[in-house]
């Protein structure tokens, strides 16, 4: 295999992909786990962000994040998951649609953030400063809206 056509294609082909095809609920569950764990993470990220962004500041950072971080957590990796199955039913079609890339690159960018962020401030984000908060809050809105929207804009684009 000497481009990722021929891995989408090599992928598309397994058993185990052809077989989901033609499932009856095979491709229709994993296509609701990848809603549901958009669902958590978008959920659990937008709050938090706009809490670093200055909102609600009422509300502790810390208790906010040590609520929403590990439902974000959870969700990135039922979407990631759900998300490789439902690549594999039509890889070859969607490694043609520059989407894809963009959004996997949001993807990788936001959960890089992320963990940039928490490994600075840990789960006690009371320490990050009120600019390194809200550049984060930013950047991690702008990255995972985006990968959203992209996601969502994928299915119009042919390949």
């Amino acid at each position: 295999m000497t481009t990722l056509a021929d891995f989408a294609a090599a992928v598309e082909s397994l058993d185990a992909v052809k077989a989901l095809k033609f499932s009856r609920w095979g491709y229709s569950l994993a296509n609701a786990a990848h809603v549901l764990g958009i669902a958590l993470l978008v959920g659990a990220i937008l709050p938090l962000d706009l809490r670093l962004l200055g909102a609600w500041r009422s509300v502790d950072r810390t208790m906010l994040a040590r609520v929403l971080v590990p439902v974000a957590a959870a969700g990135l990796l039922l979407a990631v998951c759900a998300g490789m199955v439902l690549f594999s039913v039509r890889a070859p079609h969607y490694v043609k649609v520059d989407l894809l890339a963009w959004k996997l690159g949001l993807i990788v960018t936001g959960a890089t953030l992320a963990l940039i962020f928490h490994a600075r401030a840990g789960l006690w984000v009371e320490r990050a400063g009120p600019g390194q908060a809200a550049f984060h809050g930013a950047a991690s809105l702008f990255c995972w809206l985006g990968a959203l929207l992209c996601g969502r804009l994928i299915a119009y684009f042919p390949g």
